[in-house]
């Protein structure tokens, strides 16, 4: 298949924004992080509130970007934030690490796996304590654009949107990755409305554990999968299909596991699933508004609270967050407002550890934008100026 619709993905939004470009400072000596730590187990009911639990002093804030579009960046875009304020901070880039548009971390924090999203796809480990890379794996496929580790930290995942396929790598005791041990191409059904392909857009495991899910936009389908963890290969045990030309880009689960919300972006709705932890089944329900306007909407990324009582929705076009009431235990969105995210094209948002922060990526702009949650209703409110990051697709709060 050609790469045609990559490449229209990919430079979607590309800029020359002299602020941008000069936000972080063009080196990579900026001192390591001390090592973070572990998350913390919940508090029992009765512990301080989130506000209390919030750490204190500077914390580490990664960026991703494309480096090789005019505007871009030169790496992944190192900086702070302060927990209580939702200031950022720029510290340097990490070089040596190409067109890195999606970043994810392993479960005991100490490593950083980027994809590198180019014709020849690959992804990269980075070791957070001295930021070394560790290396890199071709992905056997074409524009990877989104990656998760596995929850046992053995097994890192990657979705190619180029070639419509999903990759597994088996992760060493360092951190680095090893050969890719499966790939599989999203061969039917046959592709959407408008679509001259597959297009594998995201690839999650689910809460359970049982299933790894990945959600192809051209061929308008999640695909469930079980990952045998010793072999690191995967098995289709079930398809759900949205309605025809619906574009779906990005899956999140609700806190019970029973529940997702769906965000399609060809079409502009949103969609709650049902899942199935025995055989791993999706049940993608009906499509809902955005509540966006009536110039052209993309939906990105969709987010639910820790608490299960919010979810918020990234729209590109009408540049907002949408805000909805998670209703049912789950099986009920709400629209309830959007709030403008302060920047152009929102192409990923993210929580700090806590909940009490949102970071928004705006590609277009070069910014990421910051805002309180609040835990109770939901309402965002800003938190300072928008912090200037070259092409920024990806913020990663830890």
């Amino acid at each position: 298949m050609g790469s045609g619709g990559w490449s229209r993905r990919r430079f979607v939004g590309a800029l020359t924004s002299g602020a941008a470009a000069a936000a972080l400072p063009a080196c990579d000596d900026a001192p390591a992080p001390a090592a973070p730590t572990s998350p913390a187990a919940p508090e029992p009911s009765g512990s301080p509130t989130r506000e209390a639990q919030r750490p204190s002093g500077p914390r580490p804030l990664y960026l991703g970007t494309y480096t090789s579009v005019e505007g871009g960046g030169k790496g992944i875009g190192l900086a702070t934030y302060d927990a209580a304020t939702g200031r950022i901070t720029g510290t340097g880039t990490l070089t040596d690490v190409g067109d890195p548009s999606y970043l994810a971390i392993h479960p005991d924090r100490h490593t950083l796996y980027a994809v590198n999203e180019r014709e020849d796809g690959a992804v990269t480990a980075v070791r957070l304590s001295d930021r070394k890379v560790l290396g890199s794996r071709s992905t056997g496929g074409s524009g990877p654009c989104h990656l998760s580790v596995h929850p046992g930290g053995r097994w890192l995942l990657s979705a190619d949107y180029g070639s419509g396929s999903v990759a597994v790598h088996p992760i060493d005791a360092s951190g680095a990755l090893g050969e890719r041990s499966d790939l599989v191409r999203h061969s039917r059904p046959a592709p959407g409305p408008g679509q001259e392909g597959p297009h594998a857009h995201q690839i999650i495991t689910s809460p359970d554990g049982g299933h790894v899910l990945a959600v192809d936009l051209g061929t308008d389908t999640v695909y469930t999968y079980r990952l045998d963890e010793k072999a690191g290969t995967l098995t289709e045990v079930a398809q759900a299909h949205t309605r025809p030309g619906a574009g779906p880009r990005h899956l999140t689960f609700h806190p019970g596991g029973r529940y997702a919300y769906l965000a399609n972006e060809v079409d502009n709705t949103v969609a709650v699933c049902s899942y199935d932890p025995a055989s791993g089944r999706v049940t993608v329900g009906e499509p809902q508004s955005t509540g966006t306007g009536p110039g052209t909407n993309y939906p990105a990324q969709i987010l639910v609270t820790a608490n299960g009582r919010h979810a918020f929705l990234a729209n590109r076009g009408d540049n907002s967050l949408t805000r909805y009431a998670v209703e049912t235990d789950g099986a009920r969105l709400r629209l309830l407002d959007t709030v403008p995210v302060g920047g152009d094209f929102p192409r990923q948002i993210a929580f700090s550890p806590e909940g009490t922060l949102l970071f928004a990526a705006n590609q277009k702009s070069g910014t990421v934008t910051v805002f309180r949650v609040d835990e109770a209703s939901g309402a965002l409110r800003r938190a300072g100026e928008p912090f200037p990051s070259p092409v920024a697709v990806c913020a990663l709060p830890l």
